[in-house]
C-alpha cells in the first residue's frame, strides 16, 4: 500500500495547492459530505468491495443527511468501516466513558450508529474508536483493510486536523496529544461554556494517517476559521497549521462556506469559484 512517506517528493510539489469548493451555507456543506460518502459506498457495493472511512465525531448534520440519503435510496452500509478520528481523555489518560455527555464514542453511538442499526445494519465491529494503549491497532487495521478510501474531517480555529495541534509531526500516527487553550476555548460550548471543564488531552489519529487516505475531504465553516483557512490555502506547508499538509495530498478538497473565505484574497476566491463553475 502506498503511504505518505514513500510518495515521491517531486510529485508532491507538483500538487502543491488544495482545491477549495465554496458553497453558500453550512447546510450545503453537510449535504456535500453526505453525498460524497454515499457515492463511494454505492460504487464499492456494486463491486462487492468494502468501504473504509475515517470520520469526525461531528457535525451531526452530515450524519443526519447520510441517514436520510441511505434510507431514501436504500443504500446498505453493511460493508462500511467507520474509523473515528479521536476521543477525549482524562488527566490520567483514561478515555472519557461512554456515559459521559461529551464522550465521542457515546455521542456517535447515540446520534448515528444506534439510529442506523435497524435501518442500515452497520456492524458493531466496524465502528472503530481509538483506545489508549492500542495506538498501533488503528494503523494495523487500516493496513489489513487495504487502506482508507476517504478521510473526512473538519478544521480547528488554529488550523488543526483531528486533534493534531500546531507543531504536530506531518507524518504522525495515532497518539495522545495535549490540547491547546484555543481548542479548549472553541470546545467549551459543549462543557457549559467553561474551557476549564474541557479535557486537556485527547487520543487522535495522526496527520500521516489522514494523508495516507486515497482521498481527503475537509469541511470549514464560519468566519472564526477564516484566518486559519487563509494560511492553509495561501501559505506554504507548515506544521504550525497542520491542515496545510493537504497541499501535498494527491486527492484532497476543502469544502467551506462563504464566511470562512473572508481572509482569503479576492483573486483566490474568484479562482476557485471559476474552477468549480467549469467543473
Amino acid at each position: 500500500m502506498q503511504t505518505y512517506e514513500n510518495i515521491d517528493a517531486a510529485e508532491l510539489l507538483q500538487k502543491s495547492k488544495v482545491p477549495l469548493e465554496i458553497v453558500e451555507s453550512e447546510e450545503d456543506i453537510y449535504y456535500h459530505m453526505a453525498m460524497d460518502m454515499v457515492s463511494h459506498v454505492v460504487a464499492n457495493n456494486k463491486q462487492g468491495k468494502q468501504t473504509v472511512f475515517i470520520v469526525p465525531v461531528g457535525p451531526i448534520g452530515q450524519y443526519q443527511k447520510l441517514r436520510w440519503l441511505c434510507s431514501r435510496d436504500r443504500v446498505s452500509l453493511k460493508k462500511v468501516w467507520f474509523i473515528n478520528m479521536d476521543e477525549y481523555l482524562f488527566s490520567d489518560d483514561r478515555p472519557v466513558p461512554q456515559s459521559h455527555p461529551m464522550s465521542f464514542e457515546g455521542f456517535m453511538n447515540n446520534q448515528f450508529y444506534g439510529k442506523m442499526e435497524s435501518e442500515l445494519n452497520i456492524p458493531e465491529n466496524q465502528r472503530i474508536f481509538p483506545r489508549p494503549g492500542q495506538e498501533n491497532a488503528i494503523w494495523e487495521l487500516i493496513e489489513k483493510l487495504g487502506g482508507v478510501d476517504v478521510a473526512y474531517g473538519g478544521m480547528g480555529i488554529n488550523g488543526h486536523i483531528a486533534f493534531n495541534e500546531p507543531g504536530s509531526s506531518l507524518t504522525s500516527r495515532t497518539r495522545i496529544k495535549t490540547l491547546t487553550e484555543d481548542t479548549k476555548a472553541a470546545n467549551a460550548r459543549f462543557f457549559d461554556g467553561d474551557p476549564k471543564k474541557v479535557p486537556g488531552t485527547a487520543l487522535t489519529v495522526g496527520v500521516g494517517t489522514i494523508m495516507d487516505a486515497r482521498e481527503t475531504v475537509i469541511i470549514v465553516n464560519g468566519r472564526n476559521k477564516a484566518r486559519a483557512l487563509a494560511a492553509v490555502i495561501e501559505g506554504g506547508v507548515n506544521h504550525m497549521w497542520t491542515l496545510s499538509c493537504l497541499q501535498m495530498h494527491p486527492k484532497a478538497i476543502i469544502v467551506c462556506d462563504e464566511e470562512a473565505t473572508e481572509e482569503l484574497k479576492v483573486g483566490t476566491v474568484r479562482y476557485f469559484k471559476d474552477i468549480e463553475k467549469a467543473n
